[in-house]
């Protein structure tokens, strides 16, 4: 079960106060440093409690995931405004009218969350950050059913330790990008959504028994199936998000790392919209 004792989920020392992501993208670093380490990234629109800072940077965890790091300060907003959409496409452009030949403001990544104000035709008005096509936006109730149709969208995404966006992201920002927009929250990394997500699937390496949407393990990486025999990963050999034959990507990873330690299979319709134990 979860370890909260774990540095990356520990609560910071003191009194948090809720803020929200105004940047398209914010870097959450290890270290309230500006060569420091990314550890993960915070979408448009999300949510978060900022406790102490440190000159530029600010201490937060993360509501999505308690996920916890160090913000720029410039890049958060103490004024939580309402959000009603998310992005479904896997990158969009906030443009400052209805009009898309006017020059964008600002790019969002799928999952991004917007407050839609007003609809003048095709244009979505989300206040500050622009108006949106409504066809890059979906209500926050409506959720996909397929994870690995989600993970197919962001092949050939570039790699980026850290990234859960489209312009760079890594193996379990994207398993994690996936199964949230089916419902599902994914904790960040690899280790806990190995002991803490879905059910073991004991018998994985048997010929057919992994299916689409199973996730397969390594220590330290994962990736989802496309079908019984395909693997969609964000991964370092390829730099990008790639679909292999799990049996390559088993003979390749096996060479110069390790050999996988397991398989686990999400039953999003049972899962769906449950606050998970970790959480």
């Amino acid at each position: 079960m979860p370890d909260y004792n774990d540095a990356r989920l520990t609560t910071p020392t003191g009194t948090g106060t809720s803020h929200q992501v105004t940047a398209s993208v914010a870097a959450i670093f290890e270290t309230p440093e500006a060569n420091s380490r990314l550890a993960t990234q915070a979408l448009f629109g999300e949510t978060l409690n900022a406790f102490d800072s440190s000159g530029a940077f600010v201490q937060v965890q993360l509501d999505r995931d308690r996920y916890v790091g160090w913000a720029l300060k410039s890049t958060l907003t103490a004024q939580n405004c309402t959000k009603t959409h998310t992005v479904c496409t896997v990158r969009t452009h906030a443009y400052p009218s209805a009009d898309l030949k006017t020059t964008p403001l600002a790019c969002l990544s799928f999952g991004a969350r917007v407050g839609v104000e007003s609809v003048e035709g095709d244009w979505a008005n989300c206040g500050p950050i622009g108006w949106v096509h409504t066809r890059h936006l979906a209500a926050l109730e409506v959720l996909e059913t397929d994870a690995a149709a989600v993970a197919e969208r962001f092949v050939g995404t570039p790699y980026v330790w850290g990234g859960r966006e489209s312009l760079g992201i890594d193996c379990t920002g994207l398993t994690q990008q996936a199964f949230e927009a089916c419902g599902v929250m994914l904790p960040r990394d690899s280790d806990m959504q190995a002991a803490w997500c879905g059910a073991d699937i004991p018998d994985w390496q048997a010929r057919g028994a992994l299916k689409r949407g199973d996730l397969v393990f390594w220590k330290g990486h994962v990736g989802i199936m496309a079908d019984a025999e395909t693997l969609l990963h964000a991964n370092a050999w390829h730099m990008a998000v790639a679909k292999e034959p799990l049996s390559d990507a088993i003979t390749r990873i096996r060479s110069y790392y390790a050999e996988p330690i397991g398989a686990r299979r999400i039953d999003i319709k049972n899962t769906v919209s449950q606050t998970p134990d970790w959480l």
